[in-house]
């Protein structure tokens, strides 16, 4: 998730690095947190925004993580890279709190939950954010490929 959110691996690594330190520094207080991984997410997410608002670079938030996925066996290499692509694109056209909400569970795999307590909303509105992402996405799929 920080190495999307800043956008190259470099980064991240002293990202991490810097969220570890802080996380260590606060474990006395943390010890009895009831939801740690929650946490640690929303520690590192705010850290990331942070960087960002400092610096303030272009990046494209999917690129690392839609790699990470891999293509089915009856997809060809090169029409599996095409599809990420585009997916990339339209993802990134979304409004950012259904791109941010799709990203979170698609890509990063977050249950609802978890999503909703870092994104402060009620896990029914994440569901409706998602849906209408994943509604957007599949029309500019299908609008791109009517052709079949």
């Amino acid at each position: 998730m920080v190495a999307r959110m800043l956008g190259n691996n470099e980064n991240a690594e002293d990202a991490v690095q810097e969220i570890i330190i802080r996380l260590w520094g606060r474990r006395k207080q943390l010890e009895n947190h009831p939801n740690l991984s929650g946490y640690a997410f929303l520690t590192a997410r705010n850290y990331c925004l942070d960087l960002l608002k400092k610096k303030n670079p272009h990046f494209d938030s999917t690129d690392f993580q839609l790699k990470i996925v891999a293509p089915e066996k009856s997809q060809q290499p090169v029409e599996w890279k095409e599809l990420m692509t585009i997916v990339a694109k339209h993802l990134a056209e979304l409004p950012e709190d259904q791109r941010q909400i799709m990203v979170m569970r698609d890509i990063d795999g977050f249950e609802f939950a978890e999503i909703a307590k870092v994104t402060k909303l009620k896990v029914e509105h994440v569901r409706v954010l998602l849906s209408r992402a994943r509604k957007q996405i599949r029309l500019k799929l299908k609008e791109i490929y009517r052709y079949e």
